[in-house]
């Protein structure tokens, strides 16, 4: 089975998880790197490795660029956007049954010209996901957090919080919820506390009850209270109104194992669920725990 695989930012940690696992991977599917060889081969001699045998790689139309450490440039940026490219036009052709997407860097992406803050949002685009929501959850087995809203300002969530939407999300992300019920997140302290300190739960309660009307079962449960939301519940999945609300006790739980799906598109993607890491970039300390599940989750998806 080929899987395809964007560098991301090769400034960052990328890689150094790509070049030191190519022969793990190998064992799971038939990676098509989409990189130049070239760029492979100035990587592996910085870290000071072996270029590994048998790369399969798939030239973006993009320069390649200069490799510097930790720093943010448009080069760089111009080119993780090729990859990506490179790897999702793979999948739609078919010439591949997944893609894999390694961490960009998301100013690199705007110094480039690249009208989108990150792979869900240009997913979305590219894809025309007008009818269907192209829906990010990150997890591990134990723990998944969908985001209702994902990489937008936090000034701009609460006015996002609409009954119509939010249930229109839920009943897209109730065919992955595989062990109910799934618990959905007040926006406010307390969940509002009755209206005292909000009025967004109005919405989200009202949003839930449509969503289980329609589905004719109590697939969703909530608005729980955030900051208690995780604490003996034992749920497995859980809808975030924003992002950090949802990732900051899956990444305090589980970040070096858990993933990055997103869900409700024509092709299978998966990614890590880290950043470039540029405090430890060409360093060899870069953690490939993610990366190694990400591949298996694709592969795993491919085969159903």
């Amino acid at each position: 089975m080929k899987v395809a695989i964007s560098i991301g930012d090769s400034n960052g940690i990328g890689l150094e998880i790509l070049l030191k696992n190519h022969k793990r991977i190998s064992k799971l599917c038939t990676p098509l790197y989409c990189v130049e060889k070239e760029l492979l081969q100035e990587a592996a001699r910085m870290l000071q490795i072996k270029l590994p045998k048998h790369l399969k790689c798939i030239a973006p139309n993009a320069k390649i660029p200069p490799i510097m450490p930790a720093k943010i440039t448009k080069e760089s940026g111009a080119y993780s956007y090729a990859s990506f490219l490179s790897a999702l036009n793979l999948t739609l052709q078919g010439k591949a049954k997944a893609f894999v997407t390694l961490p960009i860097h998301k100013k690199a992406w705007q110094l480039a010209g690249i009208p989108y803050v990150g792979h869900t949002e240009a997913l979305r685009d590219l894809l025309k996901m007008k009818q269907k929501q192209a829906i990010m959850v990150l997890g591990s087995p134990k723990l998944y957090v969908a985001l209702f809203t994902d990489h937008i300002p936090l000034q701009s969530v609460p006015q996002s919080i609409q009954v119509q939407s939010l249930k229109s999300f839920l009943l897209h992300f109730a065919p992955y919820v595989t062990k109910t019920p799934c618990g959905v997140l007040g926006l406010n302290p307390h969940a509002g506390d009755f209206g005292v300190l909000g009025k967004e739960e109005e919405a989200i309660t009202q949003a839930i009850n449509k969503a289980n009307q329609t589905l004719k079962k109590q697939v969703f449960i909530g608005p729980l209270v955030p900051d208690t939301a995780f604490v003996g519940k034992h749920l497995r999945y859980y809808v975030a109104m924003y992002h950090d609300q949802g990732l900051i006790p899956l990444k305090t739980l589980y970040f070096k194992e858990s993933i990055n799906l997103t869900l409700n598109l024509p092709v299978i993607r998966t990614s890590v669920d880290h950043g470039t890491a540029f405090d430890i970039a060409y360093q060899n300390k870069a953690d490939s725990t993610s990366y190694l599940n990400a591949v298996k989750e694709a592969v795993f998806r491919a085969k159903k």
